[in-house]
């Protein structure tokens, strides 16, 4: 692989992780072989797949907890299984694995010309917009925003689809914009819930939905490690609650809704210390 007018430095422990790498290649294809392990045997890239979306979620979740530990531990069960699917789909195909880390290695290359071919100076909106126009351009297509694979999150979805607009130019001069689109979006729900038209409905729901992920995008946040963590926080309170209802031998049933709703915010102040 050549480099017109960047070189990367070889990395200091460049032959340790080659070491490791080839260790992990030859442990799954014993795993998998016939030697190795029924189940293992019996995977193809079509019953791994749920386990890949899993530990992504899984890494996901260690990275907004701030969990270090864990975070180093589902990547490394993110490794194994990238690497399970190589030898699965070289047993399927015929594809070698090394060919899938040179093919990605190509790719890197083309889609930082910025780097690797004639250099500009581009922030990180720039880099995008190059970034999706070369996806474009290997992938045939003439739409903007592309597509999405059908299993990717909603949440996520919208966020890319925000994302890809926002690198063309399409998007909102400040938060107030956006916030005030917020406001709109909650006005149109609560008319159509007046109107009686379900339809209506669930369409403004999925618009403000959808404006309430364009904000988080626009302040930098995740959307989706955000939602995770406000259920969390609904479900540790609600636990609370309930504990405390069994601690006087009752139950939310038996309790009522006054009653809840004077624990929720009991609990809302016992948190906040």
């Amino acid at each position: 692989m050549t480099f017109q007018n960047s070189n990367p430095r070889p990395a200091p422990d460049r032959e340790e992780f080659a070491r490791a790498a080839a260790e992990l290649l030859d442990l799954v294809r014993h795993l998998s072989g016939p030697d190795g392990c029924p189940w293992d045997r019996e995977q193809s890239s079509k019953t791994l797949s749920p386990y890949l979306v899993e530990e992504a979620h899984e890494i996901g979740e260690a990275i907004a907890r701030g969990d270090r530990p864990a975070e180093r531990e589902e990547l490394g069960d993110l490794f194994f299984l990238v690497v399970f699917l190589a030898v699965t789909l070289e047993r399927e195909e015929g594809t070698k694995p090394v060919d899938l880390v040179r093919g990605i290695i190509a790719k890197m290359i083309a889609r930082h010309p910025h780097v690797f071919g004639e250099r500009r100076d581009l922030d990180s909106q720039g880099v995008l917009r190059q970034w999706e126009e070369g996806k474009r351009r290997e992938a045939g297509r003439e739409s903007l925003l592309g597509t999405s694979p059908e299993r990717l999150p909603a949440l996520l979805k919208a966020y890319r689809a925000q994302e890809k607009a926002a690198s063309v130019g399409f998007d909102w001069e400040s938060v107030d914009g956006v916030l005030a689109k917020l406001r709109e979006e909650v006005g149109e729900v609560e008319h159509a819930i007046r109107s009686g038209d379900g339809d209506r409905v669930a369409e403004e729901i999925g618009d403000l939905l959808f404006a309430a992920v364009n904000l988080a995008r626009f302040v930098k946040r995740d959307p989706e490690a955000h939602l995770s963590a406000a259920v969390e926080k609904f479900r540790r309170r609600f636990d609370r609650v309930v504990e405390l209802l069994r601690e006087r031998g009752s139950s939310p049933v038996e309790a009522g809704l006054p009653e809840l709703d004077r624990l929720w915010e009991a609990v809302k102040r016992e948190e906040r210390g």
